[in-house]
């Protein structure tokens, strides 16, 4: 079987995802370990010389999540000389048992494009790539060392989910198709690293128009049940 790297890939532009998913009690970050290193970075790829941009980090994620239709926000393009470090790709080529005679491109300079996407958490078994021996999910305040500047990638994505994060949940799975205000709030505090008031957060959220209410959920017959919600579709004209 041929190596994955083997294909035709444009040189010189690569992409890195930061892949969110709640636990139902933290924010977590799928990192993967590369072969026989010890050394950690987030899910990236490189993208074929017929393909869109956006369909192969799609590509990259459906081979790692299993999971289609997966909502992506591009969120900085990283190009510094200092990500150049040929001697890392050589041992983590060589360590995968892959000849970089076969592929010399990838020792050369990359600009990579970042992403980020919100997905369940719960419907994903993380799959690791022809060149490491794990992917898996740390908690986005225990986070190993990362290679190059992966540390830095993480930390703009979390900002740039931060500023946007009404509109991000929207249409994400993240959440359950309907859920409660306490589980919104609890996803909302672990993106922001901050509890909230939870009676502000409740007017604020459904002052918004961003949410539908169903029926109440009921566990036991509590006359304190709480309401469902489901976000409203607005591209679907709702």
């Amino acid at each position: 079987m041929p190596h994955p790297l083997d294909s035709a890939y444009l040189p010189h532009l690569a992409y890195d995802s930061v892949v969110f998913g709640f636990s139902g009690e933290k924010l977590k970050i799928l990192i993967l370990e590369y072969h026989n290193t010890g050394w950690f970075a987030l899910p990236g790829g490189f993208v074929g010389v017929a393909e869109d941009l956006d369909a192969a980090v799609k590509r990259g994620l459906k081979e790692r999540t299993g999971l289609d239709n997966i909502h992506l926000e591009q969120f900085h393009t990283f190009g510094s000389v200092q990500r150049h470090r040929p001697e890392v790709m050589r041992t983590i080529l060589k360590e995968s048992d892959f000849a970089v005679e076969k592929a010399p491109w990838l020792l050369e300079r990359f600009v990579s494009v970042g992403y980020y996407s919100l997905i369940d958490y719960h419907r994903v078994t993380p799959r690791p790539d022809a060149l490491s021996d794990s992917l898996k999910w740390y908690h986005v305040e225990e986070l190993p060392p990362l290679l190059f500047d992966h540390r830095e990638m993480v930390e703009k994505a979390l900002n740039a989910l931060r500023r946007n994060l009404d509109t991000m949940l929207v249409g994400t799975n993240m959440l359950p198709e309907r859920f409660t205000i306490k589980q919104l709030q609890q996803v909302t505090e672990a993106i922001l690293g901050d509890k909230l008031h939870r009676t502000s957060f409740q007017r604020r959220m459904l002052a918004t128009g961003l949410l539908r209410r169903h029926d109440k959920l009921y566990t036991g017959g509590s006359h304190k049940a709480p309401y469902l919600y489901s976000f409203v579709n607005k591209s679907a004209g709702e």
